[in-house]
């Protein structure tokens, strides 16, 4: 007589992604403040605990994994847009994290505990290169590079982080205050 049926082994691949999925939609569903549970997130994956230590060594741990393979897709994303008009590319990049906060929340979260790995500026050189012709070319707002940099990924992160209770305080649908949003970019970063 054999035992009950077992769920064959998963890959450790399949269980990181896992336990990365469940911390987010903990982290979307219960809040920040709630803190993140380790073995809720273990339960949310259906994995045992034990694992989240084994992979990930702690919950920064597993926040930096998140991050590293959330931002991927972003990054690529933003990649592709270096031979854009300014306009359209700053406009890219603000949709980007729209359609995809993680990255933004992720870093955040991480930030305010103070880890020091996470970057704001993740292409920091080629960002601040792209930024600095669109300045020789008189297309920004200001010349100072380094400061339109830091602006532009504090209103990007900072739109990403609040833009939904924005809309409520606003009164607007969520979708029209992006696309205003995405206008005053343009129009404070660009010429």
């Amino acid at each position: 007589m054999t035992g009950p049926a077992r769920e064959p082994a998963r890959g450790r691949e399949v269980t990181e992604e896992s336990l990365r999925a469940a911390a987010i939609g903990l982290l979307r569903r219960e809040g920040v403040l709630a803190g993140l549970n380790l073995r809720e997130v273990a339960d949310a994956a259906g994995v045992n605990r034990g694992l989240v230590y084994q992979y990930f060594g702690s919950r920064r741990g597993l926040l930096r994994s998140a991050l590293f393979h959330r931002a991927r897709a972003n990054a690529d994303d933003a990649g592709e847009t270096a031979g854009l008009p300014l306009r359209e590319r700053l406009s890219r990049l603000l949709w980007i994290n729209l359609r995809r906060p993680e990255p933004v929340v992720l870093t955040t979260l991480l930030v305010l505990d103070g880890d020091d790995r996470p970057r704001v500026l993740p292409d920091r050189g080629e960002g601040r290169a792209r930024l600095a012709e669109s300045a020789a070319r008189g297309e920004l707002a200001s010349c100072d590079v380094e400061a339109v940099q830091a602006a532009l990924a504090s209103t990007i992160y900072g739109y990403t982080l609040f833009r939904e209770q924005l809309a409520r305080e606003i009164g607007l649908p969520v979708d029209e205050l992006d696309a205003r949003v995405d206008r005053c970019v343009e129009a404070l970063f660009t010429r």
